[in-house]
């Protein structure tokens, strides 16, 4: 499989048409609504905003009739101190209104990492199988923090665009119905070009976001085995590997520049011959005197003021977009099935927590990881209460995944794990791992510190730290660090030897005293 196959197969879901982003904007919604009297704010101030902007010109052409143009300097003061405070107000209203947009984003912004953390935790251990960490990482991160940029410079502030071209085109036809058709005939230039630019960069930003995604992954990966990738000397392989990915991801971005250069121009292009048409034709009026100088003013000033939201908005596009296929993403782990809650089946047997297993039995038990490539066939094992047993087989045989099954990792494709007789699908998940004990053979250490690595917060296991460490010989090398167990512990736990950390997870399986 060539690299742009393996590409395509990360995100060729990611790239589906319109009629998905309004599944994306209802789920969207309901992060939105339990803020909705601080979004209905926040656009009340973008309607305040367009109005008090649409004022200005209007103010100019005041001056220009009334003063102006008769030679009444005396009115100028007062337009002056009117001007004054119309700015005054905008700069008070869109510093509120800039500050609830942000407000607003970084509430939805948490709301949303929170769902999506405690979703990834709940998830099937499959779903890992199958996903890479760095895909996983970019959901709770850069994806996310595409929606506030959507926030911010996006679905609130559209509607201060929508309000500003509405207000002017309603000033406008006021001020003279004849010249503002004639200005408005360019809009069907304008409406085409939009159309084909939002065509071109609609696909191509699904398509950036889904190669930013498969980026992540892969530098996530090279960093983790970085020791392996140095043993092996694959320096220059990933970096080959990498440079096409990375390659691909800027000629894909090249797209949208190359659109956007395009675009930008037309739309300038455009309003020029708004304002050619408002000279030439309001122009002729003026000299008639049908049309006063003040009006004429006020339109060429309107026309930059109708065609500035609509660049604005197309600068937007690319955020929208961007963010669109962002929370795209977002929604479809959301929406993946997550690990199901055995607390909730009606038919959950609720063990005592003093009760003691006696026998644990596999019966007749099959299990893929993928499809029908069973690495269990028909698996059988009793196991009694005070007995200890080993597996032993060839790589791939299914020893670790008999652990596995027994936790609950993994549900078993057929048969059945039971304890005392008792399915392990009817027990509370809580209460079954509470019970068992697992030291892979790769442990595993998080950041902090020895002691928090051996009871991972928990207060009981807290209370036999040191008793655990002794039980496994890990007291010996814990005792002659400088901080002891208030020792450091680096990312993956680096800064001890494979066997140290291999000590401390058999230290964390006694200190939680499990049964089994």
């Amino acid at each position: 499989m060539t690299q742009d196959d393996k590409q395509k197969n990360l995100f060729e879901k990611d790239i589906e048409e319109k009629q998905l982003d309004r599944r994306v904007v209802l789920k969207l919604l309901r992060y939105v609504k339990p803020y909705k009297f601080l979004m209905s704010l926040t656009v009340f101030m973008l309607l305040i905003i367009a109005g008090l902007e649409i004022l200005g010109p209007y103010l100019i052409k005041i001056a220009i009739d009334r003063n102006f143009t008769p030679q009444k300097p005396e009115g100028f003061v007062y337009i002056a101190i009117l001007f004054g405070a119309v700015l005054v107000a905008q700069f008070v209203f869109r510093f509120i209104q800039q500050y609830l947009t942000e407000y607003l984003g970084q509430k939805i912004m948490y709301d949303m990492r929170m769902d999506i953390f405690n979703h990834i935790q709940e998830m099937e251990m499959s779903f890992f199988d199958k996903n890479p960490v760095g895909r996983v990482l970019t959901r709770v991160t850069t994806d996310v923090q595409a929606l506030n940029e959507m926030l911010s410079s996006g679905i609130v502030t559209f509607f201060g665009d929508i309000f500003m071209i509405a207000g002017v085109v309603i000033v406008m036809i006021n001020l003279d119905w004849k010249l503002s058709l004639v200005t408005f005939s360019v809009l069907i230039l304008l409406v085409i070009a939009t159309f084909i630019f939002r065509k071109k960069v609609r696909i191509s930003f699904k398509i950036i976001r889904a190669k930013v995604s498969n980026m992540s992954s892969f530098i996530h990966e090279a960093i983790t085995g970085i020791s392996t990738v140095k043993l092996f000397n694959r320096e220059a392989q990933n970096a080959q590997e990498f440079d096409g990915i990375n390659k691909s991801y800027m000629l894909e971005y090249l797209k949208t520049i190359f659109y956007y250069s395009v675009f930008f121009p037309v739309v300038g292009f455009i309003s020029a011959i708004a304002v050619a048409l408002i000279v030439w034709y309001g122009g002729g009026l003026a000299i008639k005197s049908v049309l006063t100088l003040g009006t004429l003013v006020a339109f060429i000033q309107y026309i930059e003021k109708f065609f500035s939201p609509i660049r604005d908005l197309s600068a937007k596009y690319s955020v929208m977009q961007g963010a669109m296929a962002a929370l795209e993403r977002i929604f479809n782990l959301l929406d993946t099935e997550k690990s199901e809650d055995m607390a909730s089946r009606a038919s959950v047997i609720e063990l005592p927590r003093t009760s003691s297993f006696t026998v644990i039995e596999f019966r007749d038990v099959w299990f893929a990881y993928q499809g029908e490539e069973y690495v269990l066939k028909g698996f059988n094992l009793r196991l009694a209460r005070g007995e200890k047993i080993a597996l032993v087989g060839e790589t791939g045989g299914g020893k670790t995944t008999v652990t596995r099954l027994l936790s609950r990792l993994y549900e078993v494709s057929r048969g059945a794990i039971t304890i005392d007789g008792t399915d392990i699908r009817q027990i509370p998940l809580g209460e079954l791992r509470k019970r068992i004990g697992v030291v892979l053979q790769d442990p595993y250490l998080f950041t902090g510190t020895i002691g928090y690595n051996i009871s991972l917060g928990d207060e009981r296991a807290g209370g036999r730290v040191e008793t655990a460490a002794r039980v496994v010989g890990a007291d010996r090398f814990i005792d002659r660090l400088p901080e002891g167990y208030g020792e450091e512990v680096r990312e993956r736990g680096v800064n001890f030897s494979a066997g140290e950390r291999q000590l401390i997870s058999f230290a964390r399986a006694v200190a939680f005293d499990p049964e089994i």
